[in-house]
């Protein structure tokens, strides 16, 4: 089993987001940024109410309740979602659910820092 992102249980989100990863000093503590432009679970038709972002994987799965839209123009455009962990059992557990994340959708995802989308013009 791959792993998926849930905004509704049962109902994995197609539209694979931007993550950004941010870690205290001694990398206990930090946060991951979820970014997901136009996903499904803001489409008209898919219009419950979004109560988190369930993380599935074959372990089980990782909850946060910090989700909120971004608007534009009126129009949600946008969900951001932070998921937070308090130790490092927690950042592992995490980023094991990335690496799978990461298989399953076809994506180099490297622990180490995000590098940057620049095209290098030569």
């Amino acid at each position: 089993m791959g792993a998926a992102i849930q905004f509704f249980r049962g109902v994995d989100e197609p539209v694979v987001p931007d993550i950004r990863l941010t870690r205290s000093r001694d990398g206990r503590t930090g946060q991951a940024m979820f970014v997901f432009e136009e996903p499904e679970a803001l489409a008209p038709e898919a219009m419950g109410d979004i109560t988190g972002m369930f993380m599935v994987d074959s372990e089980g799965e990782l909850v946060t309740r910090e989700v909120k839209a971004r608007f534009v123009n009126g129009k949600a455009s946008a969900l951001e979602a932070t998921y937070t962990w308090k130790s490092t059992d927690d950042f592992e557990r995490f980023m094991r659910f990335a690496q799978r994340y990461a298989e399953s959708h076809d994506l180099g995802f490297s622990g180490s820092e995000s590098k940057s989308d620049s095209d290098d013009e030569g």
